[in-house]
């Protein structure tokens, strides 16, 4: 079916939101614009004379065709090779979406997105349509064809489940910077005491390489264990440089609102370490190597002015 002007322009102003809604649920933003052009697909195949609600119809069958995604992807993730995290995204990537309250910000860190993993389909796309796109449950229960009673109990249970899983610190872009800078000092500085002062007790570092850079499966436990991986990560070795195809230059960003060290090779992302900060200091580190997950930051890397790298790691 051939789309009128006006249905196209319906689709166009709806997408960012979609591609917001979808990247939340998955993870992904590869598969977040997947699920946005198959739900363009549909929306030219359907009769728009009966769609009363464009938002709504729209929201309902790229919601739904999450959902089917989520549950095929998590087959898929019981042979991943090693830790899966979610893809990250560069601060000011639009496919972040609203970040307007604590809530809508919260909803897309990288703690949280990883928390979400542990959540049925359900409880994830109840959270996420509520806490980051204040969705009423009446309109939930719509989308996700439950009882109004049941989104709110779905709602309660996922929030539950995030709120015990982080105490995440919300700060400035300034204050991110600053912390990544300080974090890099004493990563390179070869004490590791310096590094164990900035971090939480309980403090963990896991990477994600899926199989194609190398990365440990098991999470490093406890501020001196973390430390020495962190110092051992960047002291500089021909064999790193040979596996990412040169030096890496190292910026200060932020990612999914959280502090982020990203390390680039000739304008390609090929690292980035997202820092989750507490009061108590830093008590996670969350590095993607994984390069199937880096294409997006490495195509928003290429439009935006960075300065200079902080060091060249390596």
């Amino acid at each position: 079916m051939t789309l009128r002007a006006d249905d196209v322009d319906r689709f166009v102003a709806a997408r960012p939101r979609l591609q917001a809604i979808a990247y939340r649920l998955l993870g992904s933003a590869a598969e977040a614009e997947d699920a946005v052009q198959e739900t363009f697909l549909r929306w030219q195949a359907a009769d728009l004379d009966r769609v009363e609600v464009p938002e709504a119809w729209l929201t309902k069958v790229l919601t739904n065709l999450c959902l089917n995604q989520l549950t095929s992807a998590r087959a898929r993730r019981e042979t991943y090779v090693g830790q899966w995290l979610p893809e990250p995204l560069l601060g000011g990537d639009p496919m972040l979406g609203p970040a307007d309250t604590a809530e809508q910000r919260e909803s897309v860190s990288y703690a949280v997105l990883t928390l979400l993993e542990r959540l049925s389909p359900n409880e994830r796309a109840v959270y996420v349509l509520r806490e980051a796109f204040d969705y009423p449950h009446r309109e939930i229960a719509e989308i996700l064809d439950l009882t109004e009673a049941a989104s709110q109990q779905l709602y309660h249970r996922a929030k539950k489940h995030v709120a015990d899983g982080t105490v995440r610190t919300e700060i400035d872009a300034a204050a991110a910077r600053r912390i990544v800078e300080e974090f890099l000092a004493a990563a390179v500085s070869g004490r590791t005491e310096s590094l164990v002062r900035l971090l939480t007790a309980d403090a963990i570092a896991i990477g994600d390489g899926g199989g194609k850079v190398p990365a440990r499966a098991k999470a490093f436990e406890g501020a001196v264990a973390v430390a020495k991986f962190l110092w051992g990560l960047f002291k500089p070795a021909a064999s790193k440089r040979a596996l990412v195809g040169g030096t890496p230059e190292v910026y200060a960003w932020t990612a999914n609102g959280d502090p982020a060290a990203v390390a680039v090779v000739d304008g390609r992302v090929v690292g980035i370490m997202c820092l989750e900060v507490t009061a108590g200091g830093i008590a996670a580190f969350r590095n993607q190597v994984n390069p199937d997950k880096l294409d997006r930051a490495s195509a928003y890397w290429a439009t935006v002015e960075h300065g200079e790298p902080l060091f060249h790691a390596f």
